[in-house]
């Protein structure tokens, strides 16, 4: 082989070296917390809130909505990666569809924090929720879940839209994040969009995550 053939040789294997490095970089890439544009520091933390109108699980037999889901995640950047721990979850007048004698007696989330990390599925952004655990107890006489108690355990993704500053939880998203509830011995739904935002360092800064 003369000089000049070994030459073109080596600049295409420099070329295809190149290109494997740009898309090996970009699978490998992770999203990361930023506000107003800027990754939230290393070490750094700031705690969210996220507020649900109508919230539902579609427990078995019951499905249960809640005027309103308040979730506060306490989040961070660790390698240029998003994490957070979900360290409160609160439930507000909750009612179930299990018929007309049935109530939500009480419903409480156990076992907190729940750890969260951020992932990318086709160039959209998730937050994943591990080890989640909710307690449902319905009452009723008549109920035929009444003096049950529904325990919801599993992992959740919610996919963050940047623009509404907003994580929606429902089938798609559960799906593309491959994550999934379960309650009496079900696989469940979760439905319900948090907007979200930051009530520490960080307030009135545009939450977005890349």
């Amino acid at each position: 082989m003369n000089a000049k053939a070994i030459s073109i040789l080596l600049r295409g294997l420099l070329a295809a070296l190149a290109i494997n490095a740009v898309f090996v970089g970009s699978a490998s890439a992770s999203p990361a917390w930023r506000f107003s544009g800027s990754e939230l520091e290393p070490g750094a933390t700031e705690l969210t809130v996220g507020v649900a109108v109508g919230s539902s699980m579609a427990v078995p037999g019951a499905v249960t909505k809640c005027e309103h889901m308040v979730n506060e995640m306490v989040i961070s950047n660790s390698k240029a990666v998003g994490k957070g721990e979900v360290t409160e979850m609160l439930f507000y007048k909750c009612t179930t569809t299990g018929g007309a004698e049935c109530t939500v007696d009480a419903i409480a989330a156990e076992n907190l924090p729940w750890p969260s990390h951020l992932i990318t599925v086709a160039g959209s952004h998730y937050v994943i929720i591990n080890k989640v655990k909710i307690g449902i107890l319905y009452g009723g006489e008549k109920c035929s879940l009444g003096g049950m108690v529904a325990t919801v355990t599993g992992s959740a993704g919610a996919v963050f839209n940047n623009k509404a500053e907003a994580a929606t939880f429902d089938a798609a998203s559960s799906s593309e994040a491959k994550t999934e509830l379960k309650a009496l011995g079900a696989a469940i739904e979760w439905d319900g969009v948090f907007p979200t935002e930051a009530f520490e360092w960080h307030r009135e800064q545009p939450l977005t995550i890349l």
